[in-house]
């Protein structure tokens, strides 16, 4: 396992790490202990290093000729136990597995490959995902039922587009339309005793403010193409997701492929606010039509990829964050604003908000959680990532104490730390007052929570209530947090806080999806790492790559799919500079050769789990 990867990494720090070595051996203030990890990594990786092997030589003998320098290595960085300790550590972190492609699929590939790279193919997938884009499948957070509202009628529209785009696949494949606009297809293969491969997406995109339409460099809706960017709202947020899919599976038929394991899609409508009409309803057609861990593996949309230090660094999914929005209403008697209290409602609303913002929850550092293990990859494979950081990592594996030190580091090291390992909370709505000489009867406000790995929606309400509990009781109000009655009783207080669940979207975190030593995550990321050492891309793009656990901080239909199967994954094969402005936002658009390269993942995905052993 890690053969292929690493025989990637040895030849990129055949070309990188000599410089920076000598520089280190020749400077002062040299790290000895990321001279000494450069060293070993030499040392360990050389029979791989056959094209440049004789520089290799050089630079080794430099070390070992050293004879000032060679001791000061081995025995001022640390003791030689301590030495053969932290290798044995850093080996074991984050451990890759090698790229992997089709192997009795190599021609179709490669025939794929080449078709792909042809500028009609290209021009082709990229007006199928404009077209989409000129469909304006939006989701409203009123929507009401499909049969009753119709807003919902666009959908239709793009039921007849994808029709029309993609025939093959609306011939050979089953289709099946589930509350009224959300699909599911069904791809049989010719071994009924192999678990299906499930990809999901959603056709749903969030609204275009009319208000933001002079901002966009090409309007909201356009699927325009200008030779390097495809506009439009759900460009970026999803509809690659569907139309990469629906491309990959047109041309492969195309091409007369038949699967050996079944292929399921599933294409939810109101994945923009938390999939209550569509995935909901997919998960129960599905859990109903093949039963609960029926799947051998899920891939909807989420993560993707980013170049560090000259690594690219792809970053799946396996857990997701828990939600919960928080509402907080003041109830008053009201009256003449002639005649106010100390506080209105207003004030003692705002009063609860500030306690909250005073009080934000502190990120916690766990070794079995997704961020953590991460910082592992970073901490082996970025050769950017700093020194000190990258021994207390190594260190922290066994030591609470460096744990502990390195908490207290990342606030200032990583700007995503909080969001990531911790529950964050965000006061987005406040509402009160209806007349400028009327005192407010009735405020409130709502919070939304996205909840921690290691926490839960019980453990998220108890603090919540603790933090507004002592506000309350100051202003003399009583206190019913999530149905309970908290401190003075209602019959002896001027007025009420109530606390409760806004939407009933309470959700506790998504169960963690295994990695190491788990066949389905060693075939995505050897897909991933294949996917990405083939790339067809014009642009300066890294050789070397590296497969790190991800955590989606949204909610995306897979939590209505949780009981088919423990391998979830959200990844999209995006790269972070494949968005122009990111999704949800002005000028949303992709960039289309990052395009291409999600069909290209979404083919090499099927054709690899059509022939593994690595799936049920």
């Amino acid at each position: 396992m890690g053969q292929a990867t690493q025989t990637e990494r040895e030849s990129f720090a055949d070309e990188k790490a000599p410089s920076t070595v000598q520089n280190i051996h020749w400077t002062a203030n040299a790290d000895p202990e990321f001279v000494w990890h450069a060293t070993q990594n030499y040392k360990r990786r050389r029979s791989a290093l056959r094209s440049k092997i004789l520089h290799f030589a050089c630079f080794l003998g430099l070390v070992l000729l050293s004879h000032h320098f060679w001791p000061y290595l081995t025995t001022s960085a640390f003791p030689s136990h301590e030495s053969q300790r932290l290798l044995a550590i850093d080996d074991d972190m984050c451990p890759q597995v090698s790229a992997i492609t089709p192997s009795s699929h190599t021609t179709l590939i490669d025939t794929l490959d080449e078709e792909y790279g042809t500028k009609e193919f290209k021009l082709k997938a990229y007006e199928s995902l404009g077209g989409a884009v000129r469909i304006p499948t939006v989701c409203y957070d009123d929507l009401g039922a499909p049969e009753e509202d119709p807003r919902w009628e666009v959908f239709d529209d793009f039921h007849t587009y994808i029709e029309q785009r993609f025939p093959k696949v609306h011939a050979t494949l089953q289709r099946t339309k589930v509350a009224t606009y959300a699909l599911v297809y069904h791809w049989q293969g010719t071994d009924t005793s192999l678990k299906p491969l499930l990809l999901a997406a959603h056709i749903d995109v969030v609204p275009a403010l009319a208000a933001t339409e002079a901002s966009w460099i090409n309007p909201p809706f356009s699927g325009y193409y200008d030779g390097e960017w495809i506009w439009g709202r759900g460009s970026c947020d999803d509809k690659p997701g569907v139309i990469g899919i629906m491309t990959a599976i047109e041309t492969l038929l195309e091409q007369g492929f038949k699967p050996t394991r079944t292929v399921i899609l599933a294409y939810g409508i109101d994945e923009e606010r938390g999939g209550e009409t569509g995935a909901a309803a997919i998960g129960e057609y599905l859990v109903n039509t093949y039963g609960e861990d029926s799947i051998s593996m899920i891939v909807d949309e989420g993560g993707g990829f980013s170049d560090l230090s000259g690594t690219v660094f792809a970053t799946p999914a396996v857990a997701e964050k828990g939600y919960l929005d928080v509402r907080v209403d003041v109830l008053t008697p009201g009256g003449h604003s002639s005649r106010p209290p100390r506080h209105t409602g207003i004030g003692i609303l705002a009063s609860v908000v500030t306690e909250l913002e005073a009080n934000p929850h502190i990120p916690r550092l766990a070794r079995d959680r997704t961020y953590y293990q991460g910082l592992q990859c970073r901490a082996k494979h970025d050769v950017g990532f700093p020194s000190e950081m990258r021994k207390l990592v190594i260190e922290s594996q066994t030591s609470d104490e460096k744990l502990h030190e390195l908490e207290t580091k990342l606030d200032d090291f990583d700007p995503a730390y909080s969001a990531s390992a911790g529950t964050t909370q965000a006061i987005d709505i406040i509402y009160g007052g209806v007349k400028i000489n009327a005192l407010p009867e009735a405020v409130y406000a709502i919070t939304n929570h996205r909840i921690a790995d290691h926490s839960s929606v019980s453990e998220l309400q108890d603090r919540f209530a603790s933090i507004v509990a002592p506000v309350a009781a100051k202003h003399n109000m009583s206190l019913n947090a999530f149905g309970k009655e908290i401190g003075l009783e209602a019959s002896t207080t001027w007025g009420l806080v109530k606390v409760s669940d806004a939407f009933g979207s309470g959700l506790e975190p998504a169960p963690v999806t295994p990695t190491t030593g788990s066949g389905p995550y060693e075939l995505l990321s050897g897909t991933i790492l294949s996917t990405l050492k083939t790339n067809l891309r014009t642009d300066d793009f890294p050789e070397f790559s590296v497969v790190s656990p991800g955590l989606s901080l949204g909610n995306t239909d897979t939590r209505h799919y949780w009981s088919l199967t423990r391998h979830i994954f959200r990844y999209g094969h995006r790269g972070t500079t494949d968005g122009y402005n990111g999704a949800h936002t002005i000028n949303e658009a992709i960039r289309a050769e990052g395009f291409l390269e999600q069909i290209r993942f979404f083919t090499r995905l099927i054709l690899n789990a059509d022939e593994t052993h690595l799936l049920d």
